[in-house]
């Protein structure tokens, strides 16, 4: 709480906010450990989860023969899949590769495609931040009440977009730990700044939440969103919601993250607003973590979380 109310005092004075202990050597280290162990066998299999009339596709990866194991729900960024994005050298995505490795060192995971994406049903162009967070709810509930993963360590990470949706997870559900990488802080701010504040601007003083909208992203390529998208952001507030949540958080940003900024800021503001045990990795990479040129930043990033996770 003392963090809390010093930061916008010491902003309105002009004064340097206090630092964050910057746990990246630390949470290195620990990350390294954690592949040096052996790696065992894992099973995947494809589940369906049903939310209302929407069918959500996930995978669930498990070590091969265990119990019980403990789990982390793995919610995907905007535009992307339940695999996520392809790394350079491998046969992996992000969050498939993620996946492997947790499950290798006995850790569970289910990565799901929100509805509108992957496989999962409904279409693109009706996605929403309020949807996906829905999205989210149901995956958690689904496991609680799998018999096939511990009920009571359910981890949550979600990177990006799916970072949000990971904080107001965890502040709706008991989730045993909240991982965020380069989470969407302050997402009109985040979407005004890549995709042009006009556009963003237009589509939320639209009377029409149907209509639809071509968009331009950073990337390279345009995708089509119903104003109702743009309209939701302004109905979510991911910093708020883990200001409600108190367990474990860990974040990780990258400083040359050009579409969730200022960095490290963007990642620190919600250590600000955070009562509970928290730790920070700050990582010279960028918001796609090095993917485009092969695995290694990556795998420092899901070893260093499956260290949180596992509480070292």
């Amino acid at each position: 709480m003392l963090k809390r109310l010093i930061l916008p005092v010491l902003l309105l004075l002009g004064t340097a906010a206090p630092a964050f202990a910057d746990d990246t050597d630390a949470m290195k280290a620990a990350g390294a450990a954690e592949l040096a162990r052996p790696a065992g066998a894992t099973e995947e299999s494809t589940v369906k989860i049903t939310r209302g009339t929407e069918t959500i596709v996930g995978t669930l990866e498990i070590p091969k023969g265990a119990a019980n194991p403990p789990v982390v729900l793995l919610l995907h960024g905007f535009t992307g899949s339940r695999d996520e994005l392809a790394i350079k050298g491998t046969n992996e995505g992000i969050f498939s590769r993620t996946a492997r490795l947790l499950a290798e060192r006995g850790v569970a995971s289910l990565r799901i495609d929100f509805t509108g994406s992957g496989e999962s049903s409904g279409k693109w162009e009706d996605m929403t931040a309020t949807s996906e967070i829905a999205d989210g709810l149901a995956a958690f509930d689904w496991l609680k009440t799998s018999g096939l993963v511990d009920p009571a360590r359910i981890h949550v990470l979600g990177w990006s977009l799916g970072g949000l949706v990971a904080a107001h997870v965890a502040a709706e559900r008991p989730v045993a730990s909240a991982t965020l990488w380069a989470a969407a802080a302050n997402p009109t701010y985040n979407f005004a700044h890549f995709i042009g504040p006009e556009a963003v601007e237009a589509a939320i003083a639209d009377p029409d939440p149907a209509r639809v909208v071509e968009i331009a992203l950073p990337w390279g390529i345009k995708t089509k969103l119903k104003t109702g998208f743009f309209k939701s952001l302004t109905t979510v507030d991911p910093v708020a919601a883990i200001a409600r949540y108190k367990g474990p958080l860990f974040v990780i940003v990258g400083t040359k993250d050009i579409i969730v900024t200022p960095q490290p800021a963007a990642g620190e503001i919600f250590l600000t607003y955070h009562d509970g045990p928290e730790k920070i990795m700050i990582l010279p990479t960028d918001h796609g973590f090095d993917a485009f040129t092969g695995p290694e930043t990556l795998d420092t990033m899901a070893s260093a979380s499956l260290a949180f996770i596992e509480g070292k």
